[in-house]
This record gives C-alpha cells, structure tokens and sequence, in this order.
C-alpha cells in the first residue's frame, strides 16, 4: 500500500465464506509484527471479523521498539483504514479498531479526526498518551483526544502491567465515563504487561487471553451494530 512518503507492507485476514464481512482495523505495537499479531488477526478473522494490519514501522524504516512517535505514520494507518473501508469484500460502515499498547493511542487519534468512521475501539493496554508529551504530561494527563471523542471503548489491561500505562488508562477510562461515552475497563488478576501473547504465559495469562478476546468480539459486534450472527446488518 501506497502512501505519500512510504511504501507501507499491509496483512489481511478474511473470514471464511462470501462475506460482506465487518471491517476491523489492526493497529500494532511499537515491537513491531511478528507471528503474535499474525495470529492475532487470524483469530479476529476466525470470529467473522475482515481484518487490515498496516505494518506502520517497516514502511518508514523504523526499527522496532521506538521510543519516539512519529506523526508521518498516522498517516499510514489512515491509509490503511481507506483501504479497508474500500475492500471489496468488506461491509460499507463504520470499521472497528483493535490496538496493542502503542496501537490505541493512533486509534483515539482517528476516532478524534474522523469520528463518524470509527465504530468502537478495542485496548489491549493502550497507551493514552502521546509518546513525544513531557514527563508531566506523562504522568498527570491523559491525551487530548480523550476529551473529543464519542467513540466506544473497551480497555483490556493486567493488572500487573506497568504502573504508568495503569494509571493513565484509568484516568482515560474514568474521563470518558464522566462525559457519557460508553467505556468498560477489564483488569485481569495475575496477568502482567502483554498478558496475551507472552512466550512464558502463566495458566490465569492463557484464560484471560481467551477472555480478552471474546470480551473484544462481544464489544465490536455490540457497537459497530452487527446482527446476533455478527453480520452486518
């Protein structure tokens, strides 16, 4: 996939059968993609779902794990969702979102930007902050995004993941409750940052993988409005 300043690598999962099928939006980490994510958006696709991952950091050469944000790639993963809204065997509505850590931050991005675009918004411990603030803002505020959007959200964290990603998914969480947007926030007991993709996965870290991902899939079929059979209606 083409964008302007970057020629950006694209994975897609599609469901089994005819379709039209319900259009999700995989936003990746700042890891980078590897087997996980592909297996990731398999599952999503196994549960009905027409899914684009748009791989943000090989299209501009950036190596995995970086610490700083990039602007210029928030307009990959623009691209990415026109591409999916455009996907021949994609519904015409709204898409969702699934992110991983950094992943959410481009998602309330989007939802703040082009919000009758973006349906709900699924968190695997998101990062609710831009990554280039200061330290205060870091530390005491919550990304400016979360006070513009009406997008529901579903927070899937452990409990036992980094203290600042908990706090500010907290503070997010409790804002959007305040301004009426409909928001869940599920904790895991026993499960540590990554809970569901982790090499060394405790027995509770497997259930609640399993848990986050039906909680993900009830949660996108509640508000992008699909039918009981997760179709679109």
């Amino acid at each position: 996939m083409k964008t302007p300043g970057a020629d950006v690598p694209v994975d897609i999962a599609i469901p089994e059968g005819k379709g039209p099928f319900p259009p999700v939006l995989f936003i990746h980490a700042k890891r980078g993609i590897d087997e996980n994510e592909r297996k990731h958006i398999a599952e999503l696709a196994e549960q009905g779902f027409l899914v684009v991952m748009p791989d943000w950091q090989s299209g501009r050469m950036i190596e995995r794990w970086p610490s700083e944000h990039n602007p210029e790639t928030e307009l990959d993963v623009e691209a990415a969702m026109d591409f999916l809204m455009k996907h021949p065997r994609a519904c015409k509505m709204p898409v969702g979102i699934v992110g991983q850590s950094r992943g959410p931050y481009y998602a309330i991005r989007l939802a703040a930007k082009r919000p009758k675009d973006v349906a709900a918004i699924v968190s695997y411990y998101g990062h609710m902050q831009n990554p280039n603030a200061p330290e205060p803002d870091q530390l005491f505020r919550t990304a400016s995004e979360i006070m513009q959007i009406s997008t529901p959200m579903l927070f899937l964290i452990g409990e036992a993941d980094f203290e600042l990603r908990r706090i500010n998914g907290g503070r997010a969480f409790y804002a959007l409750w305040e301004r009426g947007v409909p928001v869940e926030y599920q904790v895991y007991p026993l499960a540590r940052r990554a809970f569901d993709f982790r090499a060394d996965q405790g027995p509770e870290e497997k259930i609640a993988t399993r848990h986050a991902r039906q909680r993900a899939k009830e949660w996108l079929t509640r508000w992008m409005k699909l039918s009981p059979g997760g179709g679109c209606r």
